[in-house]
């Protein structure tokens, strides 16, 4: 059973605890964070979500990422989901944004990564992402404008996503 810290939505703590599945009650919100990966030589690391996933099953994503577990603060669940998710062990993010979703009960932080790894070293974690691929900024914004992407992360990410140069 995943449990996570209760929110309100100025991002303070409501001292409740919420259980992952379950209904979140309105006004209360978890926190998710999501992480932007980009190699030092520009391309940047697409994961392709499992085909059982509740959720966009088999489509693309630029980033890995989860909710931020009981205990943690946004930064703290971004670099374990990183690790858990990629296999990248980062000591450093930058957060790009904050957005709140009143309809998911969330509260989304965005992180870049900028990595040195070795990119044959990606690993997939089982039921979340069944591949992966290093883009450069043209390909990554054609996946991006297309069907085989998340929709939703596309519109968190716009903002960065103006920044990438083809």
């Amino acid at each position: 059973m995943e449990i996570w810290d209760a929110y309100y939505r100025d991002g303070t703590k409501a001292g409740i605890d919420l259980v992952r599945d379950e209904v979140i009650p309105d006004e209360l919100y978890h926190l998710v964070c999501e992480i932007i990966v980009k190699h030092i030589d520009d391309t940047y690391l697409l994961m392709q979500r499992d085909f059982q996933k509740k959720g966009w099953p088999g489509m693309y994503e630029a980033s890995a990422g989860g909710s931020a577990l009981k205990g943690e603060t946004p930064i703290q669940g971004a670099l374990r989901e990183l690790q858990e998710e990629t296999g990248v062990v980062a000591s450093e993010l930058t957060q790009l944004y904050r957005t709140v979703s009143e309809w998911q009960h969330s509260i989304y932080y965005g992180y870049l990564c900028l990595t040195d790894c070795k990119k044959d070293s990606i690993t997939l974690q089982k039921g979340e992402t069944i591949a992966y691929k290093w883009v450069n900024a043209k390909e990554l914004l054609e996946i991006i404008n297309s069907e085989e992407y998340v929709d939703t992360y596309r519109e968190r990410q716009k903002k960065f996503l103006q920044t990438i140069r083809e």
